[in-house]
This record gives structure tokens, C-alpha cells and sequence, in this order.
């Protein structure tokens, strides 16, 4: 066996030891109430700090937070409220999207200002 390949299995070894066994988390906390109105709330923790809590009204709205630390040792932190308007988390850890072109602007703007007059077409 090469001096590469020593060094390469050493190093998955140390990652593998590295990574934290959850299979035992325990929950920690937790407490839910159904109202007769449809209003409802839960939360939990774990033994392996993953919090999670969420309110609402069934089939309407619904607003919570889950806290964890991701694999890589980032702490996440993400807030959602689910309503007639759709899911919409927010979190410092979710991708943005990339600033819209000033080209772009610039049509829309023009689109804006030049308002387009619909034809009819005879049948």
C-alpha cells in the first residue's frame, strides 16, 4: 500500500469517528394543544438541540421556527409562516437570488411607461 493511500484511509477514518452519532437523541421537551376552534401549538426539543415550535389554525395559517445545528457545525435557525400567500421561510442559512440586471429594470420600466393597448382580433 503507497504512502498516499495510508494517509487517504487515515483521514476517512478520522472523519468517520468525527461524525456524531443522533440514533439515541431523545426528545426533551415537549407540549401540544388542540383547540375546539381549530387553533393549535406545539413545541419539542431534543437531546441533540433540535428545537421546533409552530402555532396556527388548521388549514389556514400556520406560523413556527426549528432550530439545529446542521452536519457541518452551522447553527440554523429558520422561521416559516404557511398562509393564503404560500409557505415562506426565512433564514440566514437559505440562498438568495442574484440581484436583477439593470437591463432588466430598465425594460420593465419602459414596459411600465408604455402601456400596451390590447387589440381584439375579428373571428
Amino acid at each position: 500500500m503507497s504512502r498516499t493511500s495510508i494517509i487517504l484511509v487515515a483521514l476517512c477514518l478520522v472523519a468517520s469517528c468525527s461524525a456524531v452519532d443522533e440514533s439515541d437523541a431523545v426528545i426533551t421537551k415537549y407540549g401540544s394543544q388542540i383547540n375546539l376552534d381549530g387553533s393549535y401549538s406545539y413545541e419539542y426539543g431534543t437531546s441533540n438541540n433540535i428545537q421546533a415550535q409552530e402555532a396556527g389554525v388548521g388549514g389556514s395559517y400556520a406560523a413556527g421556527s426549528v432550530q439545529y445545528t446542521a452536519p457541518d457545525g452551522q447553527p440554523i435557525q429558520l422561521q416559516y409562516t404557511a398562509d393564503e400567500n404560500g409557505y415562506q421561510p426565512r433564514g440566514d442559512h437559505l440562498p438568495t437570488p442574484p440581484p436583477i440586471p439593470v437591463y432588466i429594470l430598465r425594460a420593465l420600466e419602459y414596459i411600465e411607461s408604455h402601456p400596451f393597448t390590447r387589440v381584439q382580433l375579428k373571428k
